[in-house]
């Protein structure tokens, strides 16, 4: 089960099944976003497309007509998509029409499309099920953002995950046993709307003898502790400081950057360096860009030494010819010395000890007074220092000796904004100790946190992460047949006891790059199992905290009554 393979098949059945010779490519917001994931620019024009159009745009144009040129058209079946090809196909600017659709497509839109097409432009209408958008080989995403409303599905939101999962089961020829976490009713009803799509479509499922597989919904409420977490692997460090959206990452706020370097994309599909440290921690990445400095001052016979990510920086600088032969390191170099900074600035080697040491460990008074010693350090953020009481009080809300109103007091010294500490009570509306499923903090007294620094690069060390998304407990349940059937009921009438080495996991309000990594190792150590992860969206912990406010914030506060001065907002 891999997305991106599956993707990147799909978009050679578009450009290769039409005629020989040039085309344009016309889709939607959507489509496009899909594709870009998959395929960069220059590769688009070596299938022959030499030219992208939005479908949205096309009816704003001149009615300039190139005949010459064959249209592939890429589409969302959505009835404004429906309603604009119906537009195109009455004045056609383009020779001829390969439509292919995203997903399943309605027989009535295929008759309404079929009665515009007065001039016969149209030589293909095909299905194909590429609607979600493929991250890593293991990992996909629908990209909706804040799909929860009061605690309960936004419509639209519950028919774009159907939608979703729909098509990536089709795409992998997976006809599943789907189970579902019992106590989340969003879990049950999109369970149920994809079961009964797969009923209602049953020849489109009907994949003969292929392996039985698991789709596995659950609920982001029962783990509020992973999106909220510091990071230090590449990829979800890069996402959490400075944000990953579709690929790409907006540098233009870093000081003193180069107009080439405000917006750069980290695909492992197209970025050798990326894809081969995406899973490495801050250290291990700092000494890998440091290795290939070294081997260019070698080729340069460059004797400069370079001990820090300042010199890289210096370094790159005085080399315009390293920059036009290696600026994919340059890339590297801008990221990881933006990281480097943003880490030494706010203190979070500090910040995120005592996360671990709050999400790992049985220390009350310790994890309480480091805490409170945070605050007192004007370094560090205010997101850091509310996401740490945010932690302690989902830990120790129902140990009576707990400080949450203490240390609000203590933020509010701070002068930290309401808007930020409203937080706290959104968090605890939204997942709190009742809420939840399973033990989030079924910790074991444990050795005390230990910093491993890597020689050889000053300023680069790395805090190692003791905290496991419960995620890994629940895989490793699978793996041992002892998912709980009162916990993780099945849809239907499947056998609960099947073995599936094929899981598909989806998480409803999003899921994480700690997680993805938890399945990255997963699937490398348990070779007779081939886990795919997707969510609603792919969170840092600040688009987490927004979704958790538009999700709880017309709820009445129950959680919170019983901790005085909890009224942030």
């Amino acid at each position: 089960m891999n997305v991106i393979a599956a993707g990147k098949a799909y978009i050679n059945k578009i450009t290769e099944e039409s005629e020989p010779g040039m085309k344009v490519l016309m889709m939607d917001k959507e489509t496009t976003s899909i594709i870009s994931m998959l395929c960069s620019q220059s590769e688009i024009q070596q299938k022959e497309v030499y030219l992208v159009e939005r479908i949205s745009d096309s009816q704003n144009q001149n009615n300039t007509t190139l005949r010459y040129l064959k249209c592939l058209v890429f589409l969302r079946p959505t009835p404004e998509n429906i309603k604009l090809l119906c537009y195109e196909l009455t004045r056609p600017k383009y020779g001829a029409y390969y439509i292919y659709f995203s997903n399943i497509i309605a027989k009535a839109d295929i008759k309404v499309l079929a009665e515009h097409d007065e001039q016969e432009v149209v030589k293909e209408v095909q299905e194909i099920y590429m609607d979600y958008l493929a991250v890593n080989p293991h990992l996909f995403s629908l990209g909706l953002t804040c799909p929860i409303k009061d605690l309960a599905w936004n419509s639209d939101a519950l028919q774009r995950s159907t939608s979703g999962i729909v098509s990536l089961l089709l795409s992998l020829k997976k006809c599943p046993i789907i189970r579902y976490q019992n106590n989340s009713k969003l879990c049950r009803e999109l369970g149920k709307r994809i079961s009964d799509i797969i009923n209602k479509e049953s020849t489109l499922f009907a994949f003969g003898h292929s392996s039985q597989s698991l789709l596995l919904i659950l609920d982001r409420r029962n783990d509020p502790i992973t999106p909220l977490l510091n990071q230090w692997t590449y990829q979800a460090m890069v996402h959490e400081l400075l944000t990953i959206y579709n690929n790409r990452v907006n540098l233009s706020q870093v000081p003193g950057i180069s107009k080439e370097l405000t917006e750069v994309v980290l695909s492992a599909e197209q970025d050798p360096f990326y894809a081969k440290n995406i899973f490495l921690n801050y250290g291990e990445i700092g000494q890998n860009i440091k290795q290939l400095m070294e081997q260019f001052q070698m080729k340069a016979k460059s004797h400069q030494k370079i001990e820090s990510i300042a010199d890289m920086k210096n370094f790159v600088d005085a080399y315009p010819q390293f920059k036009k032969l290696s600026g994919n390191v340059s890339k590297h170099v801008t990221v990881v010395g933006e990281l480097s900074s943003m880490v030494n600035k706010y203190h979070l080697l500090d910040v995120s000890e005592v996360e671990q040491e709050i999400t790992s460990q049985n220390d009350h008074s310790n994890q309480l007074q480091s805490i409170k010693k945070l605050i007192g350090n004007d370094k560090v953020r205010p997101l850091d220092l509310v996401k740490l009481v945010i932690m302690y009080a989902l830990r120790y809300q129902n140990n009576a000796n707990n400080e949450v109103s203490g240390l609000i007091e203590m933020l509010k010294r701070r002068n930290i904004s309401k808007d930020l500490l409203s937080n706290i009570v959104y968090v605890l509306e939204y997942a709190a100790s009742i809420t939840r499923q399973n033990d989030l903090f079924n910790v074991e007294e444990a050795v005390k946190i230990t910093k491993r620094f890597f020689k050889g690069l000053s300023g680069v060390d790395n805090v190692y992460t003791q905290h496991k998304p419960l995620l890994q407990e629940i895989l490793e349940e699978i793996v041992k047949g002892r998912l709980k059937e009162n916990l993780y009921p099945c849809m239907g009438l499947n056998n609960i006891n099947t073995r599936c080495q094929d899981i598909i996991v989806f998480i409803i309000g999003g899921t994480t790059y700690e997680e993805s990594l938890a399945v990255h190792s997963f699937n490398r150590n348990n070779p007779g199992f081939n886990v795919l992860l997707g969510g609603t969206s792919i969170h840092n912990s600040e688009s987490f905290l927004e979704e958790v406010k538009s999700s709880v914030l017309n709820i009445p506060k129950k959680s919170t009554r019983k901790f005085r001065n909890l009224d942030c907002p």
